[in-house]
């Protein structure tokens, strides 16, 4: 290795993306905040209630400011749709994942569903309202709202399916007539709850569920037999 005084200088080139970098993590931040206070207003009036100056109002913002981070109404309308989604990713999804395959598995997707449902019994699903806005439309926005309900959908389908191949459910037990239930006993409870006001849904939609569970069960499952877990993760 040469010494210090045998080197040669070396040119320091500049960076050119040091200051695009920062520029650009400014902006992901700026337009982060953005989303956050749109999905606010979202919960509470709708993704059609969303306009660029509601929100330039909310973050203090320019009306200009605010649509040079999306460009137009319909991409904050999806980029909102997307960050509820991945919100209910990690708070029902990924959670679930740690219990076991099989029933427990699916108590646990139903317990963490239904733990984010009581919380927006008093905000709103974006979900369930969206689907009434965007119902008879076409558009981006609508597909973007079936594509992360197919999403999750698809993933309750798979862990009935898991308690199906483990042997806990019977074999004429249909995964997408299960989902179908279940998923009505959450339309139900935002309806009982959040528009009429019942009192005891929530304790009512957790009743359904084991109602459901337990007709769907193998005999040796409803009569407190120990059934067979697999613990592989997905």
């Amino acid at each position: 290795m040469s010494s210090p005084s045998q080197s040669r200088p070396v040119t320091r080139i500049p960076r050119p993306g040091n200051g695009t970098g920062r520029a650009l993590q400014k902006g992901q931040q700026t337009k982060a905040v953005i989303v956050e206070a749109a999905l606010g207003l979202a919960t509470h009036i709708g993704l059609e209630g969303l306009s660029i100056g509601a929100l330039a109002d909310v973050t203090g913002m320019s009306k200009s400011g605010v649509f040079a981070h999306f460009g137009s109404r319909e991409e904050l309308q999806i980029s909102v749709i997307r960050e509820y989604h991945t919100r209910f990713e990690q708070e029902v999804f990924y959670p679930a994942m740690n219990a076991p395959r099989g029933v427990p598995r699916l108590r646990a997707l139903f317990d963490n569903w239904m733990k984010r449902t009581s919380i927006e019994i008093d905000s709103g699903c974006i979900y369930i309202s969206g689907a009434i806005e965007f119902g008879d439309r076409t558009g981006l926005v609508r597909d973007a709202l079936v594509s992360s309900v197919m999403t999750w959908h698809a993933a309750m389908k798979r862990a009935i399916e898991h308690c199906k191949e483990l042997g806990q459910l019977r074999d004429e037990v249909s995964p997408e007539q299960m989902l179908f239930e279940i998923h009505g006993l959450i339309l139900a409870l935002h309806y009982e709850a959040r528009f009429l006001q019942t009192p005891g849904s929530i304790n009512r939609a957790i009743t359904g569920f084991n109602n459901i569970l337990a007709r769907c069960s193998q005999p040796a499952a409803v009569k407190g037999r120990p059934v067979s877990i697999q613990t592989t993760k997905e």
